[in-house]
């Protein structure tokens, strides 16, 4: 159990790291970010932040060496990144970067724990991306194996024609098969360093253009009947990998039960609620777990909640929201208001049934 005035590093500089800094110095902690040059939102609400290469090996002895534990607040970590990092330091094990960082691979280790992914197929090739089309169908998405997120990295091939004329990415990727379905969700948990697992409730999630636009509580009744069935499957995530902190996966709720999607291995954006809807939020869960405190209490305290994101220019005008009683708003001090990029989040709290 890290002591009170201990420091945390965070790998990563983005909204996540941002407000899982503001977890920690809540506990009583101190924390150090760490990532290459760029708008870092952390930064300002950490103690110190590091500017340096993700392959910096004299940087990252330097801030391990300052750290009493580590963690990283997106899945794009390099692996060798975290690897530098003293085995004893850092949380989750970075074995769980290396599953998820690789697609095909994600989902053959779904397969192996008796989780069902999308029908899919290795592609390297146009040749591939044909022959895995006159196979499993269309429509189906393309996807680059690696660092695709928010619709990056991805291609809707609605035909075999398309699938032919398609300048072919020079990456490997997988072709996923159409999968149809009722309705998005997660299954977020916090599993500590004992093993022990506490799980929230499942919201459902509303995508547009491949990012996360909403997440709704409570759910449907076609997800909350496939939550125990998913649980399951990210209980076994979990164990498998020795994880420590939140993990997060994402599913498709169809007519013959829960079709995995993808896994986070952090805090997730369809957790944003719990800062407000949960009796311990995302973040100060995944504090709790990687500085060995006893795991905080996921149950919902509210009757309805509702996560919006707030994308590119929106944020200008997002004060307007805090009319609104219900309304809790979360800018993250982004400079730049591209189109489509996250800036913050808006967070809409009902006590009672009838809000």
């Amino acid at each position: 159990m890290l002591k009170r005035g201990s420091t945390i590093g965070i790998l990563g500089g983005g909204q996540l790291g941002r407000m899982m800094a503001m977890s920690a110095a809540q506990l009583g902690y101190r924390t150090i970010g760490y990532a290459p040059e760029g708008d870092n939102v952390s930064h300002s609400v950490n103690d110190e932040f590091i500017s340096a290469g993700w392959d910096d090996e004299t940087a990252l002895a330097a801030f391990a060496e300052r750290c009493d534990v580590v963690t990283w607040e997106f899945e794009n970590v390099p692996v060798d990144t975290a690897r530098a990092i003293p085995q004893a330091k850092i949380f989750p094990d970075p074995l769980a970067l290396e599953t998820a960082q690789d697609r095909l691979n994600e989902k053959r280790f779904i397969e192996g724990l008796g989780g069902r992914p999308a029908a899919y197929a290795k592609c390297d090739s146009g040749y591939d991306l044909e022959s895995a089309v006159d196979r499993l169908g269309a429509p189906g998405i393309l996807k680059t194996r690696r660092d695709g997120y928010d619709g990056k990295g991805q291609w809707r091939i609605m035909s075999v024609h398309e699938a032919s004329a398609l300048k072919f990415p020079d990456a490997p990727c997988v072709y996923e098969g159409f999968v149809e379905f009722d309705a998005e969700f997660s299954v977020i948990l916090v599993r500590s360093q004992e093993g022990e697992i506490r799980f929230w409730d499942s919201t459902r999630n509303v995508h547009e253009g491949g990012i996360l636009s909403a997440s709704h509580y409570p759910a449907t009744k076609e997800i909350d009947a496939q939550v125990a069935e998913a649980r399951e499957l990210a209980r076994k995530v979990a164990d498998a990998l020795k994880y420590v902190g939140v993990l997060t996966l994402e599913f498709f709720a169809t007519h013959g039960g829960p079709v995995f999607n993808e896994m986070a291995p952090r805090v997730h954006n369809s957790g944003h609620w719990t800062i407000e809807g949960a009796a311990t939020s995302q973040f100060e869960n995944h504090i709790r777990a990687v500085a060995g405190l006893p795991l905080g209490d996921t149950r919902t305290t509210a009757a309805r909640v509702e996560m919006r994101n707030i994308l590119g220019s929106d944020i200008e005008e997002a004060h307007r929201h805090l009319s609104d009683s219900r309304a809790h708003l979360h800018d993250y001090g982004k400079a730049e208001a591209k189109e489509g990029r996250k800036m913050g989040h808006l967070t809409l709290v009902s006590r009672d049934t009838r809000g």
